[in-house]
């Protein structure tokens, strides 16, 4: 017979109950209950599937805050569809604990599942088992046959525009990194780490983006780790323009070679990058969206990526991102003496 906290009665209590008051997705007929759950497309869709395992000790720090680790749990696949131009069918979670520790699933179902409603995507399954804490989410979408966006297509003269400012999550990375080895408490709604903690979802630009856009890819492991992803697919270079590039407000006292490693370098900001034909209108395409857009730099001819000054010079970055399996520590960072900005050397 099943325990108080057995798998079962942990779903029902912090993922079953809770869920319902979400309005199941019109593709949903069968959700949390049975074997599987049941989803239908709409027709001529195609559907999107993304995946995603967060490690404690890899991804996210111990203390990490239980509500704004279900958040961001989800958020991180979310973007995955937003990259796609996919609307959202529903959600898949697995969960392993080491313990049951009620305090801390009640945070942890309250931040999922709030994005969870915003968002409109469902739970519609999942499964919970014991080890050492992991969160594994898989996200279900749809898109129009023919119409997901890719990471290759991009030409030549395309303009590179990115959604948001860049360099937030490294900046909060760096004062955790800190915190931790002044052994003070993590704070929740810490405002140097909101960008780190609560990851914002452009899924509604990358509906936008679809017929507009030639190329699309979320930045998750840093910008110019990401635009070589984009490059290598599409057989292109680029060249982005520094001066161009928004940073993240948090980096405005940082001095200039940790900001330039943080909105460069540091990953986990899930803004969208994409290539815009020069026919395409910026302007109407932003007015459409609730987050600012940026146009910078181009795609051209010659392999790589460059980036260059305001005098139009090659500046010396750094170009790795976050690699899990490169050695070191998937949070190794470089803290400033002063305590603003970082240097990020590896980052998720």
């Amino acid at each position: 017979m099943a325990g108080p906290d057995s798998e079962f009665d942990l779903i029902q209590r912090y993922f079953d109950a809770p869920a319902a008051a979400l309005a199941p997705g019109a593709g949903v007929r069968l959700g949390i209950g049975d074997d599987a759950a049941l989803l239908a497309l709409r027709d001529n869709h195609e559907l999107v599937v993304s995946v995603d395992t967060l490690v404690e000790g890899t991804h996210f720090f111990p203390d990490h805050p239980a509500a704004s680790l279900g958040h961001k749990a989800l958020a991180s696949n979310l973007s995955d569809l937003a990259a796609m131009g996919a609307e959202p069918l529903g959600a898949l979670l697995s969960l392993t604990l080491p313990r049951v520790d009620h305090d801390w699933l009640a945070a942890f179902s309250q931040g999922f599942l709030d994005l969870a409603g915003a968002a409109a995507v469902p739970l519609v399954g999942g499964d919970t088992t014991r080890g050492p804490l992991a969160v594994s989410v898989t996200v279900l979408g749809q898109v129009p046959a023919g119409q997901a966006l890719r990471r290759a297509g991009a030409r030549p003269g395309d303009r590179l525009v990115v959604s948001g400012a860049l360099g937030g999550a490294a900046f909060g990375l760096a004062h955790e990194t800190r915190r931790r080895a002044a052994g003070t408490a993590a704070v929740d709604k810490e405002p140097a780490c909101e960008r780190l903690f609560w990851p914002r979802v452009r899924l509604e630009l990358g509906r936008m983006l679809r017929k507009r856009a030639r190329a699309v890819i979320d930045i998750s492991d840093g910008l110019l780790a990401d635009l070589g992803h984009l490059c290598a697919a599409s057989g292109c270079g680029a060249r982005i323009d520094w001066p161009a590039v928004p940073l993240d407000p948090l980096l405005a006292q940082a001095p200039p070679a940790q900001a330039e490693a943080a909105a460069l370098g540091g990953g986990e900001d899930y803004e969208l990058l994409f290539a815009l034909p020069p026919g395409e209108s910026l302007d109407l395409l932003a007015f459409g969206v609730d987050a600012p857009l940026t146009v910078i730099g181009e795609c051209t001819e010659a392999a790589g990526v460059v980036v260059v000054d305001a005098a139009g010079q090659p500046l010396d970055v750094a170009r790795a991102g976050h690699d899990h399996f490169a050695g070191g520590e998937a949070h190794e960072v470089e803290p400033m003496p002063t305590g603003q900005g970082t240097d990020v050397k590896a980052k998720d």
